[in-house]
């Protein structure tokens, strides 16, 4: 309805326009004609206006919908997974889930710009080096985990500015850029004479006070002036054009921010960041929106030519929106950042609010130590609890256990855990403690043709950098290393097996490792106050295999390799 009223007003206006004109109607009849365009105008933007309100409203059915696939355990379906984020050869990443299909990052993304998103990312793969940082996080997302309303709005503005993630790079680089304007800077003080003579005239002339001639000599120069200017107001429109695609609605989630006071250290500075002058970001957003609004005519082939040839619109518009520019281009890369943290934030929040059990857990800069009580998987729905206790450096766990019977989850728990821990995240235990430290895996180790790299050596090169890691940061690095050097023969396997764990916890490292070969575990009686057995076991009912996913002390008795075989309908030999 509202477009064709739109359409009716434009039809008024020119109909009127040249009926006066062509002396069809008397002069009177240009006042209906420019009532007609300002009711062109004002149908535009309330057009605008329910158009935006509606798609603000769709974001947030969206983001509550999300909330509940979430809290069901849906939220492997979701779009957002990081994968294109994840850095080749990252020391933990892969093999955690940390980003990635099934990942962490899909679990906790709610995000609603390209840089929020890679924001988080960055807080899941490089963790502060220093304790106070992840406890100033552990602050700021204790105050936002309540806030639902604020981070529910400052959400659904992000994600309203685009079909999908918001990308703000093109509008900074073009509020950080030189103007294309720079060769015709003599037609906005000659435009600010001429448009209002030529208005003046025309009134004047439309009233039978004086000949039309004069202002039918305005409009000709108004129109030689818009062809001398054409190319660059055509170019600035392109680049605004880039821009605001970036920034449409932004001011109402800076707004939303403005709104917000916080008590907490960092999130208060986060927002006077926002502040620096007395004019407010969402306030500038806004000015600078007016005039983008007021620039897009010169997309409307219908109104455009008329009223630019009357008014010279793009000259007076486009001038004030580089003066904006000039005036604001050098903070705009700061509010986005800060945005991006907020947003990043927000959707940690998120986490520790759909979680209410999940406990902060306590993190020293102090010698290494991993110690936690009932932790579980936080990626499993229904994930069994265990004790871990790495309270010193060189202390392991050599891990055995049945296929299937949890011995890799457990390390990716105590893996996982530690990365959210260091990032300020809450974790799914009763308690846990450790210090700062560097998380390193060799788990989904992958060959590669392409690279003429076997598994065996893909492998080899992971450790190598393990090591490397572990020599650099004593006492400072956790390892998680699952079934070791299978592309060797038996004996090399073990030889090098254990010639690897001495050598990391000689490094003053902590960690654990999976293994089928019991032979690893004679490491125990060498250092029986650092390494310790342990072990995961199946349980055989009335014919069938179940698991209880509950860490023993000792080393694994039994094996269920042929009868899992069996199950699978391979028939092999009892042993």
């Amino acid at each position: 309805m509202l477009a064709n009223l739109r359409t009716l007003t434009f039809l008024a206006f020119a109909g009127l326009g040249l009926a006066v004109v062509f002396e069809k109607l008397p002069r009177i009849a240009l006042v209906g004609a420019v009532l007609s365009a300002i009711g062109f105008v004002m149908l535009a933007v309330i057009h605008a206006r329910v158009i935006a309100e509606e798609a603000r409203a769709q974001v947030r059915v969206d983001l509550n919908e999300r909330g509940l696939a979430r809290l069901n355990g849906q939220w492997r379906k979701f779009r957002s997974d990081g994968a294109a984020l994840l850095p080749a050869n990252h020391p933990y990443a892969g093999d955690l889930d940390v980003l990635g299909q099934g990942s962490l990052f899909q679990r906790l993304d709610e995000t609603g710009t390209t840089d929020g998103e890679a924001q988080l990312a960055q807080w899941l793969l490089k963790p502060p080096t220093n304790a106070a940082e992840v406890i100033a996080r552990q602050n700021a997302l204790k105050e936002l985990a309540p806030l639902i309303g604020f981070r529910q709005t400052l959400i659904t503005e992000a994600k309203a500015a685009g079909k999908d993630k918001a990308n703000p790079k093109n509008f900074i680089e073009w509020a950080e850029a030189g103007s294309v304007l720079g060769s015709i800077r003599w037609a906005f003080p000659l435009a600010s004479i001429v448009t209002p003579v030529t208005v003046i005239l025309g009134f004047v002339s439309a009233f039978g006070l004086m000949s039309p001639k004069a202002f039918y000599v305005g409009v000709l120069v108004q129109i030689l002036i818009i062809a001398l200017t054409r190319k660059p107001l055509a170019q600035m429109f392109e680049a605004i054009s880039i821009g605001e695609n970036g920034l449409v609605r932004f001011e109402e989630t800076f707004a939303a921010i403005d709104a917000q006071t916080f008590s907490d250290p960092a999130l208060k500075e986060l927002r006077s960041g926002l502040q620096q002058t007395a004019t407010s970001v969402s306030l500038r957003l806004k000015s600078l929106t007016r005039l983008l609004g007021f620039a897009s005519l010169k997309a409307s082939a219908q109104m455009h030519p008329f009223v630019n040839a009357l008014t010279l619109w793009d000259i007076h518009v486009f001038f004030r929106i580089e003066k904006w520019r000039v005036q604001n281009g050098s903070g705009i890369r700061q509010w986005f950042r800060a945005l991006a943290q907020l947003e990043a934030l927000s959707s940690m929040a998120t986490w520790g609010f759909e979680n209410p059990a999940a406990i902060w857990p306590t993190v020293s800069d102090g010698a290494i130590t991993f110690e936690a009580k009932k932790l579980g998987h936080p990626l499993l729905d229904h994930a069994v609890p265990n004790d871990v206790s790495l309270p010193s450096g060189g202390h392991a766990l050599i891990i055995t256990g049945s296929n299937m019977s949890g011995k890799t989850t457990l390390m990716r728990s105590m893996g996982l855990t530690s990365v959210m821990a260091l990032a300020g995240l809450p974790v799914p235990a009763e308690s846990m403690s450790l210090s700062v430290l560097q998380v390193m895996t060799s788990m989904r180790v992958k060959d590669s043709l392409e690279r003429g790299v076997s598994y065996f050596y893909a492998e080899v090169q992971r450790i190598k950098t393990l090591l490397d890691t572990a020599k650099a940061s004593q006492n400072r690095c956790m390892f998680l290393l699952d079934e070791l050097f299978m592309g060797t023969n038996t004996r090399e396997r073990q030889i090098a097996s254990k010639h690897l764990v001495r050598t990391l916890l000689d490094h003053k490292a902590i960690g654990a490792i999976t293994t089928h070969d019991l032979s690893l575990c004679e490491l125990e009686a060498e250092r029986p106050t650092m390494i310790r057995n342990v072990h995961f076991r199946d349980l055989m009912e009335n014919g069938n295999m179940t698991f209880d996913y509950t860490l023993r002390n000792g080393i694994v008795t039994t094996s269920n390799a042929l009868e899992v075989l069996r199950k699978a309908g391979v028939d092999v030999p009892d042993a």
